[in-house]
């Protein structure tokens, strides 16, 4: 597996894992699946050393992506990043997330970020153990925050400083 930037010929890949998500999981609070337009103008706004889109290359197949966006938008966040990471459901368990959430804390540390932060799913205890176990602790419980499925769902908010 090899972990590299994202490009434009693995935003079909990027969209049907992430739309999977969309339409089956919780891991995104999206509920309308995104299209190709979206996808290119979204890896092109991620289109810097802080903010990269990466995947996880099995043999030529998109194993599986992650990302790091601005925290907000507003200067004084800049140096703090979310990061996301999404495996397709094929290859999960099979250290794809683990490869993709060392290579964007290498990234970010890299690109002089000093902090990292996640929105897990209360229910998804595999994330949440991924991320712990490389170094992100628990900071807050974002009580009742999302709704999808007909389920009201906490998120947990998890931080990792880099500095």
């Amino acid at each position: 597996m090899r972990v590299r930037a994202a490009v434009d010929d693995d935003l079909v890949a990027i969209a049907e894992i992430y739309n999977y998500e969309v339409e089956r999981g919780t891991s995104t609070f999206d509920t309308e699946p995104v299209d190709l337009g979206e996808r290119r103008a979204w890896l092109a706004h991620h289109d810097t050393p802080r903010h990269p889109v990466i995947v996880a290359d099995l043999d030529g197949l998109v194993a599986g992506w992650g990302s790091l966006s601005p925290w907000s938008e507003r200067c004084a966040y800049a140096r703090a990043a979310e990061i996301s990471v999404y495996v397709h459901r094929d290859c999960r368990g099979a250290g794809v997330g683990r490869a993709l959430l060392q290579g964007l804390i290498d990234r970010a540390r890299a690109a002089g970020l000093g902090v990292l932060l996640a929105r897990i799913v209360s229910q998804s205890d595999a994330s949440l153990r991924l991320h712990e176990s490389l170094g992100f602790q628990r900071i807050g419980t974002m009580r009742r925050v999302g709704e999808k499925f007909g389920r009201v769902l906490d998120v947990i908010l998890l931080d990792l400083h880099l500095d």
